[in-house]
Formats: C-alpha cells, structure tokens, sequence
C-alpha cells in the first residue's frame, strides 16, 4: 500500500515517536493528522510531542488533534519508567503547532464524512479510547473507516502488564471491546510479533544522512534495555504492516477480551468476534523496511 491516507492515533512515547517519524520520512503515507491520547504518557505532554514530531518534519499541514485525557471508565496507568517524564527519554525537541479545536473524535469524524467511505485508514499506536468515543458520538462516521491497524494484545506471548495483558488494551480494555465488535476491518500487531523486531549498536549508528534518523537514533538509543539492544519496537510495526503486509504472517482468531481477572488480555474464545492478528513476522525484512525511511 503507498500513499493510502491516514490518521495515526498515538501516544508518544519513544517508540511511537519512531513509528511517526518513519512515516513522515517514508513519504507513502498522505497523514492526514496526528490523534493524541493519554497512554505512554499524560495528555497535555503526548499532544505536544507529536506536535513537535509533525514540526520536526516540516509537516504543519498536519493536524494535530488532542484526544482523550482518560480511559472511558478506569483509572489512567502510564508508563513514565520507559519512556521519562517527557515522554521522548529525554530527547529535546522544538514546540509545535496548536492543536485543531475540536476534540480527536469529532475531528476524525469530520475528516471521515468529507472522504470517500473507506478511503482512510487508522493506524492505532495507543489506548483505544479516541476510537471508542468516535464509535459511541457518529457511529454512521466511524463506518467509514477503510481499515483499523492497531498495536496491542498478547496471544501467545505473557503479557507487560498483568500475566497475559498488554499496556494498550489494559489501559481502556472497555474502550478495546466496544472498537473488536464494531466490526471495523481490524487487525492487531501483538506482543507476539512486536517484541522479536528491536534494534541493536550497529543498527542504530547506520541512521545517519536525514535530520529525522539523526533523532530516531537518539530516540532508539533512549529505548535500549540492557546498553546493547533495543526494547521492543512495538508501534512502528503498525507502520510497516501497512506498507508490507506480507512481511507478517497473520491468522483469524475469535478473540474476546477479559475485563475482570487480568483486564485487557486477550483470550482465544467461541465468544469472541473474529480478527486479524499478526503471528508471525521476517525480523529482517522489517528492520530493513524501517531504515528506509530514515536515510538519504
């Protein structure tokens, strides 16, 4: 797919921070605007980082949309001991633009009813939150989603919150059930592919010749784990699967989410509704795709 239009709703955080600039520096997306929530990080500070990623890139035609400050019905969780105070582990950038005035969700409506139907993709990097409240303001909008790639939910794989839960779809797990049965075209990138794809030293010395891989570089480094490799880079495989869907093995699963015992985790179940999640992925041609769009 290239030059498909799409809105990214997103968190940043260090790795969204990465799977946003890659888009811009891949240039086969037409980004209609950056959604925020509150996820990796409060909202106020998620809003102006992609702000600031959007003027990074010189892309002030972009809109950028603060969403929702809190999960639909639960306390808010962060992950402020990855990602710093600042969200970006300490790596400065310029202030951006204001944000549009209209909350995310209407503004993701708006740009929805003014499309053709399916012409937009979402590509989902964070909490669902945005997407529910879309669902439950204009449903007849929301409709008109092309397709929902969304980074979340652990098969297979335990989980980074509770045993078998995932931080986006802990963190609004009502939000994640109300956008599984909407029926969108939706399909999930899990921990289960995400956290084989992580950069090393040589990996990350080779982003050089581009302002934006300059600051991938420095964002990766703020992301590594143990001096050595990465953390997962779980957002920027959203970005990649819509480029390269054949990179990722996917299969459909009938999924329900557990709202109680360990909320988010996903559970393979006769009632649930079925989805399309990524099983497998080429750990290379990944990693190659991803530095394509931070070089000259």
């Amino acid at each position: 797919m290239t030059n498909r239009s799409v809105i990214i709703d997103t968190d940043p955080g260090l790795d969204d921070a990465i799977a946003v600039l890659f888009v811009f520096g891949s240039e086969r997306f037409n980004v209609l605007g950056l959604a925020t929530v509150a996820g990796n990080i409060g909202i106020e500070r998620t809003t102006a980082n992609a702000a600031s990623l959007a003027t990074l890139m010189g892309r002030g035609d972009v809109a950028i949309a603060r969403g929702a400050n809190a999960p639909l019905v639960r306390n808010a969780i962060d992950e402020v001991a990855i990602h710093g105070n600042d969200g970006l582990g300490g790596v400065t950038l310029a202030p951006g633009q204001n944000p549009v005035t209209a909350p995310a969700h209407l503004w993701m409506a708006e740009q929805l009813r003014a499309a053709p139907a399916g012409s937009i993709d979402i590509l989902a990097l964070g909490p669902l939150t945005n997407l529910a409240l879309l669902i439950q303001h204009d449903p007849e909008a929301a409709r008109r989603i092309g397709r929902v790639i969304a980074m979340g939910g652990a098969i297979v794989e335990k989980g980074n919150v509770g045993p078998r839960s995932e931080f986006n779809f802990a963190v609004d797990p009502e939000a994640a059930e109300m956008v599984f049965g909407f029926g969108f075209d939706l399909t999930l990138i899990p921990l289960d592919v995400t956290r084989k794809v992580r950069a090393d030293e040589g990996y990350v010395a080779s982003f050089n010749g581009t302002l934006h891989g300059d600051v991938a570089a420095k964002l990766l480094e703020a992301y590594f784990l143990d001096g050595r490799q990465s953390r997962p880079l779980h957002d920027p495989c959203v970005m990649l699967y819509a480029l390269e869907p054949e990179i990722f093995g996917i299969e459909e699963l009938t999924i329900a989410l557990d709202l109680t015992d360990d909320p988010g985790a996903l559970v393979v179940s006769n009632a649930g509704v079925p989805l399309k999640v990524a099983m497998t992925v080429d750990v290379q041609k990944t990693l190659d795709l991803l530095h394509s769009g931070f070089v000259s």
